[in-house]
């Protein structure tokens, strides 16, 4: 009988770890869902190269803290670090595109929802963010 409630208690263990993995993976699924809509109602994504084609023409904003700015970032790119874009965001034109890059493309996204809201039309984003960047880069001499 004993042998009997150890099996059972441990089937319970694992149908309870069973039921928490899959809350995780519907939790991270649902998250990757918004984050796509979100990117496609206020932003294109921009592979590498038609990013770098049109940056010339575009405020391009690292969207990363400063001292990973400082570390490299794009040439060209001005740091509107995404913690301190609900107070700078008036320091980026309406008239201009804008190209948005961070490590990835979560802050990217954040900050495209949070232009768009503020009346933002021509807002792009980095494929793959600043992480699989291969273009030109400038770092700051300390």
């Amino acid at each position: 009988m004993e042998e009997f409630d150890l099996v059972v208690g441990v089937s319970k263990a694992l149908i309870a770890v069973d039921v928490i993995l899959l809350i995780v993976i519907v939790i991270w699924i649902g998250s990757t869902i918004t984050q796509s809509i979100r990117r496609k109602r206020f932003a294109k994504v921009l592979e590498e190269d038609v990013f770098e084609d049109g940056m010339r023409k575009a405020q391009v904003i690292d969207l990363r803290e400063k001292t990973d700015f400082d570390k490299g970032h794009i040439l060209g790119a001005r740091s509107v670090p995404y913690s301190m874009l609900k107070q700078r965001y008036v320091e980026i034109r309406k008239d201009l595109p804008v190209y948005l890059y961070d490590q990835g493309m979560t802050l990217s996204t954040r900050a495209a929802s949070t232009l768009g809201k503020q009346g933002y039309k021509d807002i792009s984003i980095l494929k793959n963010g600043y992480a699989r960047w291969s273009g030109k880069t400038k770092t700051k001499k300390y």
